[in-house]
C-alpha cells in the first residue's frame, strides 16, 4: 500500500504493508512480517540473570535497592513498597462511580463465563472392583504481574484474578510497577473487587524473582501469569520449572477478515485497537475486495490523526501491520491457520460457517458488532491469549490453568491381582526387577 500523507499540519502518516496472496514471493513475505523472535539478546539475559541472583541472595534488600533503580524511586524499606487491604478497599471507594460501575460490571461477566470451566472431581469403577478417577485441586498461591509502564491495566488484574478464585486458589499475591510512585486506582480498584489479598509495588525481572524464590516478606507462589516487558517475559522464562508459568506472551495481535460490508471506519478502528498496545504490536486485515481495502487504508490514514497514541499505532502498522489481498474465502482462512493469530474478527455475514475450518486462533470474535475491545474488558473470556502462532498447541488463560489433577488409583484385592500380572511381565521386560516383584506379591494363585 501507498503511503498515504494526512493533511498539511499533521506530521503522522499511516504507512502499511501491502501483501497479495497472489504474488509468488508472497509465503515468504508473509513469514517475514508475521516472524518474532521473542528470544532476548545476550545483554536483556545477562541483566536478568544478575538481577534474579542478586533477590535470591538478598532478598527485600534486593528488591529495595532494585526498584529504587529502575522505578525511580526512593523507598528506605520494603513496607513502602506494599499496598495494604485497606488501602486497596479506598483505592475502590475513591473512583468515580461510572469507573467502579464498568470495572464491577466486567468482574461479574469474566467470574461468570469461567464459572463453567470448573473442573469436578470423578472416579469409576472396573468390573474386578478397582477404582480409578481423578481428583481436581486449586493451587495454593499464584503471583500476578500487572504492567505498570506505558499503560495501567486494571482489565489484567480481573483477568488474571477472577479466575484463579473462581478455581479456589487460597491466596493472590500481585506485582506492579509503580514508576516515580505513580499507581493506578483503577488498577487497585480492581484489586480490591478481583479480591487479590497483598499488592507489592515492584516490577520487571526483580518481581519474578520475588515471587519465585521468595524473600523476607513476599512469599513464594507455586504459578506466575500476567504479561510483561522482554526483562519479565527473559525472568518468566529463566524460573520456569521452579515455578508454574501461564505462558510466554509476546506483541498483541489481531487478524480481521472482512467481505468488504463493514463500515471501513470500524474496521480500521478494530486494526488501531491493537496496534496502540506497543510499536511491536501487530495488526492484519485479509479481504479479497481490492476496493474495500483501499477504503480501510482511507479510513486509517484519516482517523489516525485523532489518536492519542498515534505515534505508537504509526510505528506499529509501519513495522508489522499489513492489508492483505486474497483471492477467495478458502485463500483467507488457509491464511488464518498459518498465522494462529491471538484475536480473529470474523466481520463476515456467516461467521458461525467459518469455525469448521479454523484450527488455530486464541479467541474469535463473531460479526460486525463483535469488536475485539469487547473481550480485552467485559465479553467474558479471558483476554490473556496464545500468540507469536502459540495458538497452534495453546488456549486462553483459564480456571483450569489454576487447577493440577491427581490420579487415583485403588485396587481390590482381585484387581490388584489381574493388574499384577500384566506389571509382572512389563516390569521384568524392562529389567526393573523389583517392579515386577512389587506387583507379584499381590498376586493370587
Amino acid at each position: 500500500m501507498s503511503d498515504s500523507s494526512l493533511s498539511p499540519d499533521n506530521n503522522v502518516r499511516c504507512t502499511i504493508n501491502a501483501l497479495n496472496s497472489g504474488d509468488n514471493n508472497f509465503a515468504a513475505s508473509l513469514d517475514r512480517l508475521i516472524a518474532w523472535e521473542g528470544v532476548s539478546d545476550s545483554d536483556v539475559e545477562a541483566t536478568v540473570v544478575a538481577i534474579l541472583g542478586q533477590v535470591k541472595r538478598d532478598g527485600d534488600r534486593a528488591l529495595v535497592a532494585l526498584t529504587n533503580r529502575f522505578d525511580r524511586r526512593q523507598v528506605e524499606g520494603i513496607g513502602q513498597l506494599m499496598v495494604d487491604r485497606g488501602q486497596l478497599q479506598h483505592a475502590f471507594e475513591s473512583i468515580d462511580a461510572e469507573t467502579r460501575w464498568a470495572l464491577e460490571a466486567a468482574a461479574e461477566r469474566i467470574r461468570d463465563y469461567h464459572s463453567h470451566q470448573l473442573q469436578s472431581s470423578w472416579q469409576y469403577q472396573d468390573a474386578d472392583g478397582t477404582t480409578l478417577g481423578q481428583q481436581i485441586t486449586p493451587l495454593d498461591r499464584v503471583g500476578i504481574y500487572v504492567p505498570g509502564g506505558k499503560a495501567s491495566y486494571p482489565s489484567s488484574v480481573l483477568m488474571n484474578a477472577i479466575p484463579a478464585r473462581v478455581a479456589g486458589v487460597s491466596e493472590l499475591i500481585m506485582m506492579v510497577p509503580a514508576p516515580d510512585g505513580e499507581l493506578s486506582p483503577m488498577v487497585l480498584a480492581a484489586a480490591a473487587i478481583a479480591g487479590v489479598d497483598r499488592v507489592f509495588c515492584i516490577g520487571g525481572a526483580q518481581a519474578i524473582a520475588a515471587l519465585a524464590y521468595g524473600t523476607e516478606s513476599v512469599p513464594k507462589v507455586d504459578k506466575i501469569v500476567g504479561p510483561g516487558n522482554i526483562y519479565v517475559a527473559t525472568a518468566k522464562r529463566m524460573v520456569f520449572g521452579l515455578v508454574g508459568l501461564d505462558m510466554v506472551a509476546g506483541p498483541s495481535e489481531i487478524l480481521v477478515v472482512c467481505d468488504g460490508k463493514t463500515d471501513p471506519d470500524w474496521i480500521a478502528m478494530d486494526l488501531f485497537s491493537q496496534a496502540e498496545h506497543d510499536e511491536d504490536a501487530q495488526a492484519i486485515l485479509i479481504a479479497w475486495d481490492a476496493n474495500y481495502i483501499d477504503a480501510v487504508h482511507q479510513s486509517m490514514s484519516r482517523l489516525l490523526p485523532e489518536m492519542e497514541r498515534r505515534e505508537i499505532i504509526r510505528q506499529s502498522l509501519e513495522r508489522r501491520g499489513a492489508l492483505i489481498k486474497v483471492r477467495d474465502e478458502n485463500d483467507a482462512l488457509d491464511i488464518i491457520n498459518r498465522i494462529a493469530p491471538e484475536h480473529l474478527e470474523l466481520s463476515v455475514a456467516d461467521p458461525e460457517a467459518w469455525l469448521p475450518k479454523i484450527r488455530h486462533a486464541g479467541a474469535i470474535f463473531m460479526g460486525r458488532h463483535t469488536a475485539e475491545a469487547l473481550g480485552d474488558y467485559c465479553a467474558g473470556p479471558n483476554h490473556v491469549l496464545p500468540t507469536s502462532a502459540t495458538a497452534r498447541f495453546s488456549s486462553p488463560l483459564g480456571v483450569y490453568d489454576f487447577q493440577k489433577r491427581s490420579s487415583l488409583i485403588f485396587c481390590s484385592e482381585r484387581g490388584a491381582s489381574e493388574l499384577g500380572k500384566v506389571a509382572s511381565v512389563l516390569g521384568r521386560g524392562e529389567s526393573l526387577t523389583a517392579h515386577a516383584r512389587s506387583a507379584e506379591y499381590r498376586i493370587r494363585d
